[in-house]
Parts: structure tokens; sequence; C-alpha cells
């Protein structure tokens, strides 16, 4: 699978995790992929708990993807993700091994408000 494909699969895996497509969404992962969460300290190992966690969680979802990025087997998604309307800022790196998803590691932020010391050099965006 060469980077054009791999940023094609990308594109469908995040307009699948937007629509709700479960089936669609976990297309891009092996069966032995695992999925970290550093900041929660869980580790998800199996394509189908994967999906399984993703179906159980209870909050509506939406995906909105500001940039993908990668090249050979390495791959980084950046894009907000919102919660019942409550937007997360989300880095997410994928490792491919043979066309698919081995690891992916997510990284989650919430919005804040500029620090005052730095009011004066700030362009505020988005």
């Amino acid at each position: 699978m060469d980077d054009q494909a791999k940023f094609a699969a990308l594109r469908r895996h995040w307009e699948a995790s937007d629509a709700n497509d479960f089936e669609a969404e976990h297309d891009i992962y092996c069966e032995e992929a695992v999925l970290d969460y550093p900041q929660s300290g869980e580790r998800i190992r199996g394509r189908r708990n994967i999906q399984e966690s993703r179906f159980v969680q209870p909050n509506r979802k939406r995906f909105t993807v500001r940039r993908i990025a990668g090249g050979g087997d390495f791959w980084v998604s950046e894009f907000v993700l919102s919660y019942d309307g409550v937007p997360s800022y989300v880095v997410s790196i994928m490792e491919f091994r043979d066309g698919l998803v081995a690891h992916e590691t997510q990284y989650f932020g919430d919005r804040f408000e500029p620090s005052p010391s730095r009011a004066h050099l700030v362009e505020r965006v988005g």
C-alpha cells in the first residue's frame, strides 16, 4: 500500500468515525491492533475490542479532521472530536504494518484561554 492509498484509507476511517459507521471505521485496523490512551493509562488490544470500546461509548461524537500527515508506515491525524457538542483537540498517531494499522496512540487536549501574560503576542484562531 503506497502513501496515497494510506492517506485515502485514513480519510475513509475518519469519515466513517464521524458517521458512526462502526464497521467501516474499523476496517483500517489489523486483527491484533493496539490502541493506547496515555492520558488515562488505557491500552486496548484487538480490532474487535477497539471497535466495541467505541460502540459502547454513550456520547454523541462528531469528528472534524484538521490535518493528516505522514509517510511510509507512520501517520498523524489532527482533529477536533466533539462529545455531545463539547470539543476536544486530538492527535492520533497510527503505525501501519502490511497496509493496516497495527498501533494507534491518541492524545486529547481540552480548549483553554490564553494566558494573560502572552495575550499581546497571540492571534486568536478558530
